[in-house]
């Protein structure tokens, strides 16, 4: 990459939209530059229920990025929940097609491609397929086997698949925002491939992602992808207690979540008292800081238990990595603790070590950001336009913002973007 690229994260949530525009310059190394992160509505559990609703959420979010950089904002890389996910072990095999049988970018596509040659039902549709390894004539665990000789080429892959109804009405959303799409990812695979180490992949971890609406668990080993669940339980349902038992107002109780919630009984503070208003009363009540996390400790509790469950359900039996956290509500003190406790094994919170959004809930707009980058560099540089450009210069994009490619590159399409234009086929 001879020059800084410009990307444009977009993580619809159950409760915020963030918006994340970076810059990743010629070493690799993201510096985020803009940021819009508005509460959502019109989304429940990371499900669309409402699309007027949603397309304002992400226009708001948006114009919040826009604002903070002075740049207009045309195509984003969007992050798809993991809701009803299915992961399908796939194959492909092709011959080399060069004369002098060295391995070439072509035939990375063509086996890629002739991988997906399945049946895949009417009410699901591709996300990613991601490659597990490479062989040449018998010679495998290949990362990348362009420039190798050989006669024939395969690939183990994994074929990530979703809901149709799903894809389809969150594409609606942004189009109706006026946004296209450069890139279509499964967000935990996006974050978690850059919020676990070497070694937490390798030994076998599970990535938990605690939303507003769901959780997301996902499970690393042997430096790959290997599973994923949702459980309908996240951080507005510990908002929904508070509302209930404090019968405050839902905006209140999730201000005081923020600001005096402790998830560890034993180590909250019981000292200083803190003033509640009261639905339908002039009066306001006070409680203590432990007595709240009486309440955020319960929930959180059933969350891990639940999660472990969960595991055990998907057959994991041993997690050498540990479990790494991370959602917004992680970074309330005490979550660490009574993970550890409940889950009986080491637990890591990952925050961004990015300025600007150096916090859990920004997880995903950065992990997007950072794996589209990844991804771009492997298969292959897009020349479809400016991402973003000055607003005093939108109608004019300079021909900087885009990457340069060789001619092979410029009429041969990524896997990626094969995959966005069937999706795309749905609108016309």
């Amino acid at each position: 990459m001879s020059q800084s690229e410009l990307y444009v994260s977009l993580d619809i949530g159950s409760t915020s939209v963030k918006v994340l525009i970076g810059e990743v310059d010629v070493d690799n190394t993201l510096h985020v530059i803009g940021v819009g992160n508005v509460q959502s509505a019109g989304i429940r559990k990371g499900t669309i229920i409402d699309i007027d609703a949603t397309v304002e959420s992400i226009k708001k979010a948006v114009d919040q990025a826009e604002r903070m950089t002075g740049m207009q904002i045309h195509e984003v890389i969007l992050g798809i929940p993991a809701n009803g996910v299915l992961l399908q072990d796939v194959k492909g095999v092709v011959a080399v097609s060069s004369e002098n049988r060295e391995i070439t970018d072509e035939d990375l596509d063509r086996v890629m491609s002739s991988a997906q040659v399945m049946s895949v039902p009417p009410e699901r549709e591709i996300v990613n397929i991601i490659p597990k390894q490479f062989i040449v004539d018998d010679y495998g665990e290949i990362k990348d086997p362009r420039g190798m000789i050989g006669v024939r080429l395969e690939m183990d892959g994994t074929l990530i698949t979703t809901s149709k109804t799903l894809v389809h009405n969150i594409l609606r959303c942004v189009e109706r925002a006026g946004l296209s799409i450069r890139e279509i990812y499964l967000q935990p695979l996006a974050t978690g491939t850059f919020a676990l180490s070497e070694d937490e992949k390798n030994h076998g971890t599970a990535f938990i992602d605690i939303g507003g609406g769901s959780t997301t668990i996902s499970i690393f080993g042997d430096d790959l992808f290997m599973a994923t669940s949702v459980l309908p339980v996240g951080g507005d349902h510990v908002t929904k207690d508070l509302s209930i038992i404090l019968k405050t107002p839902t905006e209140q109780a999730r201000k005081i979540k923020h600001q005096y919630g402790h998830a560890f009984y034993d180590d909250a503070s019981d000292d200083e008292l803190f003033e509640v208003p009261v639905i339908g009363a002039e009066s306001k009540d006070q409680y203590s800081q432990r007595y709240i996390s009486e309440i955020i400790g319960g929930r959180l509790e059933e969350l891990f238990e639940l999660v472990l469950e969960e595991l055990y359900r998907m057959g994991v039996r041993d997690l050498p990595g540990g479990v790494v956290l991370t959602g917004g509500i992680t970074k309330m003190d005490g979550v660490l603790q009574l993970a550890r406790h409940v889950l009986k094994s080491r637990v890591r919170v990952h925050t961004p070590e990015y300025i600007g959004v150096r916090e859990p809930m920004y997880s995903t707009a950065v992990g997007l950001i950072q794996y589209a980058n990844q991804q771009e560099a492997f298969f292959g540089a897009r020349t479809d336009g400016p991402t973003a450009t000055h607003a005093d210069t939108a109608s004019l994009a300079p021909a900087s913002n885009t990457r340069q490619v060789d001619k092979r590159q410029e009429n041969k399409p990524s896997l990626f973007n094969k995959a966005k234009k069937v999706l795309n086929n749905f609108f016309e």
